[in-house]
């Protein structure tokens, strides 16, 4: 099924998902098409000879980059996302909304009982789509809150982090009536979707359950699995997809990608001039107000939190005032927030370039070649767990100029980070990210997400 949005913004259409034959996505700025249709896949899709359905409207929602993982040959990289390539915030938004348009059709006036996005990567895409619906929401997690039960628990299979929990508190509950739509930014066998279910079934039965995402690339194989399997369940699954199509690999993709990894050039160099300073910010983020939906948000709780965001972009005005570019970084799981602050600070620096993504746990294998969707890959220590390794694709050099085309660095002179971890615990990550900031590196905290925040 696909979603037909249309989402104007400052700088004209932010989102248009169309039929078959029409432009699936199409993301503009002040200075035009920001993300152009291009097909962003032809490096890696030729060197691992992938079949791609719809090759050109799957080129303008996303491209395809190598995994450092022997065992998983690729993975999709979207345009939209902002996680591994800086989006505009505006796109990142009417792309959750694309999906929740998705969910509508399925449902028709139904407003879902619960929409849940899975973590890390669709925490912010679920969100946005249960906005768009007015629905609670509540995302996965593997940051665990000492104080409060899991409810429930499950794994992804053939993920780098495999563990998923769901830590709901207060008025956002999973015995909730109504439709469950499950959120997650790609859909290759939904067999992840599908152990949520089985899990979540066994204590909470409901009739209807919603696989929702942006790409929905299951093979006619995955399909008919996928279809069996919720028949064994005895529980109805309906898919929504902003686009649908199907990737096919050869039955030696791992060792074409291994050949791969050793064909592509080195990562792009580290940056060549000097670094910018770091300022931290602290307490912008307005007390008692929710950052994130690790325990649930109502829709008036998600409307606070907007508030919030607003808040903090209206206080770095006067700092990122003459900037030339901004990137606001999001860590890991909390992609919602900051992407909502660098969509009201785009609104409020007109003329200034401000683009949204993400750090990941997720290791790619990187490449400074311009058919390539990942051209540089930055690692530090976690701010949450220094023992552990975060990291953060495609950071510009700012003192270099970008190679033309659609998946070239954007260079930002203020990198602003949103984190929820203290100042000192982010020392390491800021002067990683240093070198990528021609001014500053703007470390703004706010406070974990509370259970009842």
């Amino acid at each position: 099924m696909t979603a037909t949005l249309r989402a104007a913004g400052p700088g004209g259409d932010v989102l248009r998902a169309a039929g078959p034959g029409g432009d699936v996505l199409r993301a503009a700025g002040p200075g035009g098409d920001v993300l152009r249709a291009a097909d962003l896949g032809g490096t890696v899709s030729g060197l691992l000879d992938v079949d791609v359905a719809s090759r050109g409207r799957f080129a303008q929602l996303c491209g395809l980059g190598l995994r450092d993982n022997p065992r998983r040959a690729h993975l999709v990289v979207s345009r939209v996302l902002g996680k591994h390539v800086p989006v505009v915030p505006d796109a990142v938004l009417g792309a959750g909304a694309a999906v929740g348009d998705a969910v509508a059709a399925v449902l028709g006036n139904e407003v879902p009982g619960l929409v849940i996005g899975y973590c890390e990567t669709a925490t912010g895409l679920g969100h946005a789509a249960a906005d768009r619906l007015g629905a609670a929401y509540l995302h996965t997690t593997r940051r665990l809150h000492p104080g409060v039960p899991v409810a429930a628990a499950f794994e992804e299979e053939h993920s780098h982090a495999v563990a998923h929990a769901l830590q709901p508190v207060g008025p956002v509950a999973l015995d909730v009536p109504g439709a469950l739509v499950l959120v997650d930014d790609e859909l290759t066998s939904g067999r992840t979707a599908l152990n949520t279910i089985a899990e979540l079934d066994l204590c909470w039965p409901r009739e209807r359950y919603v696989v929702a995402t942006l790409l929905d690339a299951r093979t006619p194989a995955a399909r008919a699995a996928f279809a069996g399997r919720a028949e064994a369940l005895g529980v109805r699954v309906d898919v929504a997809a902003v686009l649908a199509t199907e990737l096919t690999l050869p039955a030696d993709v791992l060792g074409r990608a291994a050949a791969a990894r050793a064909a592509l050039p080195a990562a792009a160099p580290p940056p060549s001039g000097a670094p910018g300073s770091v300022v931290v910010h602290e307490g912008l983020w307005p007390a008692g107000v929710p950052t994130g939906a690790r325990h649930g948000l109502t829709p008036a709780g998600s409307a606070r939190l907007a508030d919030a965001a607003d808040a903090v972009a209206a206080a770095l005005v006067p700092v990122l005032a003459g900037s030339r570019g901004v990137l606001v970084l999001g860590t890991e799981e909390l992609m919602h927030a900051p992407t909502v602050i660098g969509a009201r600070l785009s609104g409020r620096l007109p003329g200034v370039p401000v683009t949204t993504q993400s750090t990941t746990r997720s290791p790619v294998h990187a490449a400074d070649d311009p058919g390539y969707a990942l051209r540089r890959s930055l690692a530090f220590p976690a701010p949450d767990d220094p023992a552990r390794v975060s990291r953060v694709h495609n950071l510009a050099d700012p003192a270099a100029v970008p190679a033309a085309g659609p998946w070239s660095d954007q260079r930002a002179d203020d990198v602003v980070v949103v984190v929820d971890a203290p100042a000192a615990d982010c020392a390491a990550m800021g002067e990683a990210l240093r070198p990528f900031a021609a001014r500053a590196v703007h470390l703004v905290t706010v406070p974990i997400a509370e259970p009842g925040a």
